[in-house]
């Protein structure tokens, strides 16, 4: 009998998945694939990681070795142009032709270029394939000024990927907010504001008319407001088109606005002619993601089974991380349901915005908006997709914890035919069956099931079904970092430290797998930092910082960032208070006197920076870690020097405490305190470690904190001299730098400490594991590698430039930053200060 010959035109992941799910099926079919890019499929989603350093390969779904070794006969970089129906053939543009017996469109979708006069000169580009970005690449490198003309999800990635390339960037949007199909009006102006506050100039109900030569730039972008905007690089991310021309040549049903008419079973107008992926239109709609191009995949292959499968659409839900920050959407996003109900919780302080929509009667969600915050976002997906009735005041769900909490939905609370990953149609009863199976970790399951091997945004929720299931087994859970590494932060830690790993390349390469997440990046940075004290902003490192570590500096809530230098022990010279005035003054900055006894210096623009800490550390100062996981301060009372009470001098060990440690990098963020006497003025038994004088020496008080929960330290050695106070703070930290999981305070990590105190006190006061000696010797390496990570900036031209703000215009400031004076000092406006300030200028 002869094989039924399939070909498949197109090899993006949807083409790609339904030749891999047709291979799975062991049908009697010869496989053909005819691909118009010249490499095979690769991964779209994180396309934007090639800027990152990804190469192409390092993106590939699959290869032509692959394709050879199960029988595919695979083309590539030759496009099919024409379809003969009556002869059942495929002609490519080299003039090749294969017959078939049933054809599969997976043509996907091409970038929407308005049809603006100019927008196809040279540097004028779009966002779309690995070699758009490396035109991209290209272009950005004789560039200054980048727009970007589209303010979806593919535009703000491409802005992201702009101003990492160091351009002053732009993005241009039509309608007036942005994400407009995904967010509402309060997360698209939430949104906004934050993309604001990162340095991305954002233009809203902005249409282009011309695009003509620049005076300044290369571009002058004319608006049909009569406003203007020059750049010297234009990207086009303004939207797909579906790839059907080769069908509507064919003469298949066409959709009025474009794509290929399909029915539940993926057929065109012509049976034997299956279209699949964002080429496709079922119901005058086309799915723009991936999940729903998959299940048609597999839709479209279960065609030439017993079992046919239909597809009626897919959920277009979707939760990602855009220039840093969490946006997620859920179902009904705008409210669109009749009769529906919509709870909102806005928080401009920490910028976050969330929305949930419920029905009538309130016991169903509709759908939800998440922005700044995505905690909730498996949890209300759950209670989406699968019709879950809510909870008596739904409104608790996106509330603070500090208004009652957040009634999780757990894991065990879902049903098994809960979709955990929808990209690849993951059910938790596919997880249960795996676990049945004998999968017995996160990554097995992963590997039995694919789920979260697409876009990874429910990696989350897979590792707490997995989890779940394999405790109530009595199995042991994993404690993985992530999906990226089979191994606990700890784990990761020594494996750094005995390997001598200097990057997160080496580590993943050769003990992780995949690219690393928001989860293990942070993670592996800081355990470089701490282990061998680079440079944090050297490349291989700088990909690993959050927001805060990338610019040295806190970023508040209208997009300034804070300046903090270290003063340590509290203690400064008159000539230093001058030169902070001076600073403050000159660049305008509020002046607040923190708990931790420095001066914090709000309002400064990112490009104000390297200035403003040029000038502090010609008067001496260092930076004060106020972004970094690291010690921050060391409080300090007078002490026996001035006061009547004090027994020893707690300056002076503040100051010794505060220079020996401040270079260390940690879990989380380090507090301490010196106290004269048991009066307590510096409230060391609320810091992680403290040190109380005595008339015989020092009480060293460990694992207390302040903040949201409170907690008193406890006592662990008394009367100590000198020398030996700092070997055991010596060890205390690097114990607890050593075995503390991610984010993990020194009081969460005493809790779960095995042995508690008296266990903790073992180690480090009798030495009952050996280590002491290495301990000491770690920690003599971080102090001995010091250094101001500032002063270390500003003697780096090449450093500087992230600090860029305006390349062009270098004297230009931030018109959306609007500061308001109060009490004799500038504050950022607010909306109601705004209105007041247009009402006065009109």
């Amino acid at each position: 009998m002869s094989l039924t010959n399939i070909v498949v035109v197109g090899n993006g992941m949807v083409g790609h998945h339904y030749v891999d799910r047709l291979l799975q099926a062991s049908l009697d079919v010869k496989i053909t694939v005819i691909g118009e890019e010249p490499r095979p499929a690769y991964d779209r989603v994180h396309l934007s990681e090639y800027f990152a350093g990804k190469k192409p390969e390092e993106l590939a779904l699959t290869s032509r070795e692959f394709y050879k070794e199960n029988g595919v006969d695979a083309h590539f970089g030759d496009a099919a142009v024409k379809i003969d129906r009556e002869k059942k053939i495929v002609l490519t543009d080299s003039g090749r032709s294969f017959s078939y017996d049933k054809l599969v469109l997976a043509t996907g979708s091409y970038p929407f270029v308005p049809p603006i006069p100019g927008a196809k000169d040279e540097g004028c580009l779009t966002y779309r394939t690995i070699d758009d970005l490396g035109e991209i690449n290209a272009a950005a490198k004789s560039s200054k000024v980048g727009v970007v003309v589209g303010g979806g999800l593919l535009g703000l990635e491409c802005a992201n990927a702009l101003q990492n390339l160091g351009l002053e960037t732009h993005v241009v949007e039509f309608a007036p907010g942005l994400m407009g199909v995904q967010l509402d009006e309060g997360g698209s102006k939430m949104l906004r504001r934050k993309i604001d506050g990162i340095g991305v100039h954002v233009h809203t109900s902005k249409a282009t008319q011309t695009i003509s030569k620049g005076e300044s730039c290369r571009f002058r972008m004319n608006f049909a407001d009569g406003e203007h905007l020059e750049t010297d690089m234009i990207v086009f991310s303004a939207g797909i088109r579906p790839s059907d021309q080769l069908a509507r040549e064919a003469g298949l049903e066409i959709g009025e606005r474009g794509g290929i008419v399909i029915d539940y079973h993926c057929k065109t107008s012509d049976s034997d002619i299956f279209a699949i992926g964002e080429c496709a239109l079922l119901g005058n709609r086309i799915f723009g993601l991936v999940a729903p191009g998959y299940r048609m995949a597999e839709a479209a292959v279960t065609q030439l089974t017993e079992e046919k499968e239909s597809f009626r659409g897919a959920d277009m839900s979707t939760k990602l991380k855009l220039l840093g920050m969490d946006v997620g959407s859920i179902g009904d996003s705008h409210g669109n349901t009749e009769g529906s109900v919509a709870y909102t919780f806005s928080d401009e302080s920490k910028e976050i915005y969330k929305r949930i929509i419920v029905d009538t009667t309130g016991q169903k969600l509709l759908g939800a908006v998440l922005v700044g915050d995505c905690s909730e976002y498996d949890t209300l997906l759950q209670y989406y997709l699968n019709a879950i009735d809510l909870p008596e005041h739904p409104e608790s769900m996106i509330l603070p914890d500090s208004a009652g909490g957040v009634p999780a939905l757990g894991a065990a609370a879902l049903p098994m035919t809960a979709t955990i990953c929808s990209c690849l149609n993951v059910s938790k009863g596919d997880i249960v069956e795996a676990i049945e199976g004998g999968c017995c970790s996160v990554g097995d399951v992963k590997g039995a099931t694919q789920a979260s091997t697409g876009c990874g945004g429910c990696a989350a929720l897979l590792k707490n079904v997995v989890d779940d299931e394999m405790a109530a087994r009595g199995m042991e859970v994993n404690t993985s970092i992530c999906e990226h590494f089979n191994h606990t932060r700890q784990e990761l830690f020594h494996i750094c430290k005995v390997e001598k790993i200097h990057t997160f390349g080496e580590l993943i390469k050769g003990h992780g797998q995949g690219r690393g997440c928001d989860i293990c990046k942070p993670a592996v940075g800081s355990i470089l930092a701490s282990l061998w004290n680079d440079y944090v902003l050297e490349k291989p490192h700088v990909g690993l910082q959050d927001t805060n570590d990338t610019f040295l500096a806190n970023m508040q809530k209208d997009g300034t960032y804070s300046v903090v230098p270290r003063i340590p022990g509290g203690e400064i010279t008159p000539d230093k208070l001058i030169v902070l005035g001076e600073v403050a003054k000159k660049y305008n900055l509020y002046t607040k006197i923190t708990g931790g006894q420095r001066v914090d210096l709000f309002g400064a623009r990112m490009n104000e920076l390297p200035d403003i800490w040029a000038e502090l550390i010609a008067a001496g100062f260092e930076t004060g870690h106020a972004y970094g996981k690291a010690l921050r301060t060391v409080k300090s009372c007078v002490g026996s020097t001035w006061c009547r009470y004090g027994v020893q001098d707690s300056v002076s060990m503040a100051l010794l405490v505060e220079n020996r440690y401040k270079g260390l990098r940690s879990p989380h963020k380090l507090k301490s305190a010196v106290s004269g006497c048991t009066r307590e003025c510096a409230e060391a038994q609320s810091k992680d470690f403290g040190v109380i004088a005595t008339e015989n020496g020092w009480n060293l008080y460990v694992c207390g904190n302040g903040g949201m929960r409170p907690r008193h330290a406890d006592l662990f050695a008394t009367d100590l001299d000198d020398e030996t106070l700092i070997k055991y703070i010596d060890r205390f930290l690097m114990f607890y730098v050593n075995t503390a999981d991610r984010l993990q305070r020194t009081s969460v990590w005493l809790d779960n400490l095995e042995g508690g105190l008296e266990y903790l006190k073992q180690v480090v006061i009798e030495d009952s594991l050996g280590i002491a000696a290495e301990l000491e010797a770690q920690m003599a390496a971080v102090v001995d590698t010091y250094q101001c990570e500032w002063k270390t900036t500003i003697s780096d031209e090449e450093k500087l430039k992230r600090f860029r703000q305006f390349v062009n215009a270098p004297d230009a400031k931030d018109e959306n930053v609007i500061f308001v004076e109060e009490r004799g000092q500038p504050r950022p406006a607010n909306e109601e200060d705004r209105l007041e300030l247009i009402a006065k200028s009109a």
